[in-house]
């Protein structure tokens, strides 16, 4: 590992202008190309102290042995230049995107004298016009089949038109009237050319000029009486109708249009294009990448425009490219784009209308192909075993951890306090034994005091089940409590009949974990020792996840395990953490929605939900704001002076009579009776069925 201080340059070495710069390992290869618009202060940034830089950085700095850079006149030519040294070096810690497949696309060699249309995969050629990409191949065949009735152009290989202009016979399609059959001079190569640059403009979106004279052909056919031409041409204009078909309408005037969303996560990106051209989604493509670096949402824009048009020019590059965050700056970038096109090209963010309406569609595809890419990953047998291997390693476990249990907390501002319990076994989920607790209320926002809860009451039942049944069967009594217990489970091979309920199922927690993972840092993990400790148990290891650094914390331990980003372990750790917070999110919000339907505010005349929020946002619970003055309700955006006193009102009116439980936001004032547990708790668990945490 370098010390990054053995290659920094000297104060004022470094030019104060645009340019590109390029990090060097000990053996001189490139490992990182960035821009920057002014070098000296960008650098600056890499020669920090080593512990105020992101892992990644980190990581990319300490592999560095050099820095070398190039000034250039504008931050147009940083950006072409970055671009053309990301192509010819390939670093290793630079994004890379990489398509999830091969993309079809259907091809036209302007290039040669006759030209063809055909299927072509892999990088694109100089002298050929491509539309799409498709998503499969027979539906650019499809396609094809019926313009050729239209547009008679050349299909067939090179070595079938040799042989034919041999024999002077041509191919099946030349007697079918499917091709002009340019090898047997039919035709002219001029006027074979005609033809495939009437194909490409069709293709392109401009298609009512060619209906339109077909139309007007057809007319005059049928008024000269010469009825076979004009059901030869209606025949073909049904064709070329039935081929616009195939992509639907998505935006008026004939747009021109590329739509790129991004779906992202710590670890990972994916990115969806749409191609619009005259208004219909001529072709999708997407890409997937590892975050290898430190990297926001628009520079993972900035990425995917000089990949995706890094080689294109002219009509290639649309007029108008709708992105979900623009770069920054963003001048240069769109000025890069209008000198490949060749005229003025818009970078923008919908706001409103179809265009927004579609790129919220274009994001649902690309967060689902970020779930797609992650679910092939995990239900790889072999990855999942050395992610668990992994796991074990770096955490100093004797053996894999098969089952990991993962919990998180989750509130809106100290209200409704939840925590999550999700279960994956062989680093699979196990759905059907979810689990999720409502927490008692504390003072102030203390997840800390809640995540010790938590552990606390699953693992107290955990001891419970042991002392009832005299040995270390790792069960649960199914009444604890006095609440009963209805697990779906099917995992009962090798359960004792101490481990089952009347109905022969697997009892509630019947399996311990051999890991605890906890969605926080130091404190969490703290917390969740300090819980089983209490309650004596010293064979469940214990760590957390915290998310800004994707840091492994250990208790006791001063300094977090970096797990590399390209671990495995590190992913499915990730996965379990991700998945216990949308679990704890979704059922927050369940209860936030329950308590918003029957809340006082709901019998104010003229109060929509969307003030309604803004009130509870702003005050943070309905406690607070039934204590606040009309004048503090009237701070609040889109209340008047009318309305506060109307919302005042109501809520005195909607005031408890006794203060054992406030109705409006769930919180415990004082212990009802019938709601003590066994350890004299009050009881805060909800009904059964939202404790079971079984999803539907």
């Amino acid at each position: 590992m370098a010390d990054p201080s053995s290659y920094r340059p000297r104060p004022g070495q470094i030019p104060d202008s645009p340019g590109v710069y390029r990090f060097r390992d000990e053996h001189r290869r490139v490992i990182y190309v960035g821009k920057a618009k002014s070098l000296r202060q960008r650098l600056a940034n890499y020669f920090q102290d080593l512990a105020g830089l992101h892992p990644r950085t980190r990581t990319m700095v300490t592999t560095a042995a050099s820095v070398e850079w190039t000034v250039v006149s504008t931050e147009v030519e940083a950006l072409q230049l970055e671009y053309s040294w990301i192509k010819e070096y390939d670093p290793r810690f630079n994004v890379k995107y990489r398509d999830d497949k091969s993309y079809p696309y259907l091809a036209v060699t302007m290039s040669e004298e006759f030209p063809r249309v055909q299927v072509m995969r892999g990088h694109k050629k100089k002298g050929v016009r491509y539309f799409g990409p498709y998503g499969h191949a027979w539906a650019i065949r499809d396609t094809v089949d019926l313009l050729l009735r239209v547009f008679p152009v050349r299909t067939c290989s090179a070595g079938v038109f040799k042989n034919a202009a041999r024999t002077g016979r041509p191919c099946l399609l030349g007697y079918i009237g499917k091709c002009s059959a340019p090898c047997v001079e039919r035709v002219s190569a001029e006027e074979h050319r005609e033809l495939a640059e009437e194909f490409c403009d069709f293709m392109a979106g401009r298609t009512g000029t060619y209906l339109r004279r077909l139309e007007k052909q057809m007319m005059e056919a049928a008024e000269e009486m010469e009825y076979e031409r004009a059901g030869r041409l209606r025949d073909d204009i049904g064709a070329l109708k039935k081929a616009m078909e195939k992509s639907a309408v998505v935006l008026a005037d004939a747009t021109d249009a590329d739509l790129i969303a991004v779906a992202e996560d710590e670890l990972e990106a994916a990115v969806q294009i749409f191609h619009v051209r005259g208004g219909r989604v001529r072709g999708q493509r997407g890409w997937v990448t590892d975050k290898v670096e430190e990297i926001t949402t628009d520079a993972l824009v900035e990425h995917a425009l000089q990949q995706l048009y890094g080689e294109e020019k002219g009509d290639a590059v649309p007029k108008e490219v709708l992105v979900p965050a623009l770069p920054e700056p963003v001048g240069p970038v769109q000025e890069w784009l209008s000198e490949r096109r060749g005229s003025q090209v818009s970078l923008r963010i919908p706001q409103r209308g179809d265009k927004k309406a579609l790129m919220e569609t274009v994001q649902r595809n690309a967060q689902q192909a970020l779930v797609l890419h992650k679910t092939k990953r995990a239900s790889d047998l072999t990855t999942r075993s050395r992610a668990l291997e992994e796991i074990a390693e770096a955490l100093d476990l004797d053996s894999a951890p098969l089952r990991i249990e993962c919990y998180d907390i989750s509130h809106l501002q100290g209200d409704d306090v939840v925590a999550s319990m999700v279960v994956f076994e062989d680093g699979l989920q196990r759905k059907s034994e979810y689990r999720r607790f409502q927490i008692k209320s504390f003072e102030g926002q203390d997840d800390v005091r809640s995540m010790h809860e938590v552990i606390t009451r699953r693992f107290r039942r955990y001891l419970a089940e042991k002392e009832k049944t005299g040995e270390w069967t790792d069960g649960e009594d199914s009444v604890t409590n006095g609440l009963t217990d209805g697990l779906k489970g099917d995992r009962t091979d090798g359960l004792n009949d101490n481990r089952k309920d009347e109905d022969g199922r697997p009892k509630r927690f019947a399996y311990p974990p051999q890991l605890v993972v906890v969605d926080g840092g130091r404190p969490q993990v703290a917390a969740a020792k300090k819980a089983l400790d209490e309650l004596g148990i010293d064979d469940i290891a214990v760590c957390g996840l915290a998310k800004r650094l994707e840091e492994v914390w250990l208790p006791g331990e001063d300094d977090p395990v970096v797990l590399p980003r390209t671990s495995e372990g590190l992913y499915l750790l990730q996965r379990v953490r991700d998945e216990a917070h949308r679990f704890a999110i979704t059922y927050q919000r369940t209860k936030r929605a329950k308590r918003f339907r029957s809340s006082p505010l709901d019998d104010v005349p003229g109060l929509g939900d969307a003030r309604k929020q803004a009130l509870l946002k702003h005050f943070g619970s309905l406690k607070k704001l039934r204590s606040a003055t009309i004048d503090q309700i009237c701070e609040v955006s889109g209340i008047g002076r009318k309305t506060a006193e109307t919302i005042a009102v109501a809520l005195a009116q909607s005031a408890p009579a006794t203060p054992a439980v406030n109705t409006a936001t769930g919180e415990i004032m004082e212990e009802e009776p019938g709601t003590m547990g066994s350890s004299g708790e009050p009881l805060t668990m909800g009904a059964p069925d939202e404790r079971r945490g079984q999803e539907t």
